[in-house]
Formats: structure tokens, sequence, C-alpha cells
């Protein structure tokens, strides 16, 4: 699907979502929910694309690979927990969404904490 494709679904969805929210709001934020998974999914599906590229480019740097994927790895957990919040915003529930967002926010931490880790190291080996 290219850009113009996926930015006509969401706008349709979102013109859906305008009509549907009058007659039935019960109905209107499972429609949200499933034009954002379908949005979400295809955005998934081009960012898989990159991951080999990265890869490479991890070898030919000589960079451990597991610092790549590590940072893949926060990079999708920000994006997830961002879409959360945003589908409990929509819901009308913005505590939810704080919640979802510390949430991402730690787990960002723990996975960082290796990386920073061995940054610290290699600067205090290069230090005499």
């Amino acid at each position: 699907m290219d850009i113009l494709q996926i930015v006509l679904f969401g706008i349709v969805g979102a013109l859906l979502l305008t009509s549907v929210r009058e007659l039935a709001p019960q109905v209107s934020f499972l429609l949200t929910l499933l034009i954002s998974a379908v949005l979400f999914l295809i955005a998934l599906q081009r960012v898989t694309g990159i991951l080999a590229p990265i890869e490479r480019l991890a070898a030919l740097a000589d960079v451990n690979v597991l610092f790549f994927a590590t940072i893949i790895k926060i990079i999708g957990i920000a994006y997830i927990a961002e879409f959360g919040a945003e589908i409990a915003r929509d819901a009308g529930v913005s505590s939810i969404a704080g919640k979802i967002e510390l949430v991402g926010k730690l787990a960002i931490l723990v996975l960082a904490v290796p990386i920073v880790t061995a940054v610290v190291e290699t600067v205090t080996h290069l230090l005499p």
C-alpha cells in the first residue's frame, strides 16, 4: 500500500467515525480500534523491511548486533506505548493513557541499561 492509499484509508475511517459516533457511540470506539489496528499493522509491515539493512550495517561497522536489536526494541516499545496511549485517550481514559506511557518508559529504561553500561565501560577503558 502506498502512502496515498494509507492516508485515504485514514481519512475515510475518520469520516466514517464521525458519522457513526452520532448514531452509535458504543460502536465508534470499536471502529476506532479497528482502523487504528489496521494502520498500525500496515506501519509495522513497512518497518520490518528495514531490519535486514540495519543488521548489515551493524556487521560492516563491527558493532555488536545485540545493541542494534536492543535499539530497535526500544523504538518499537516507544511506538507501541504511544499507540496504546492514544487509543486510551480516544476512549476518554487519559489516566490509563498516562500509565501506558509510564510503563513504556520503564520498559525502555530496562532495555537501555545494558547499552549505557557498555558505553561507560568502553569510555572507562579508553581513559588512562
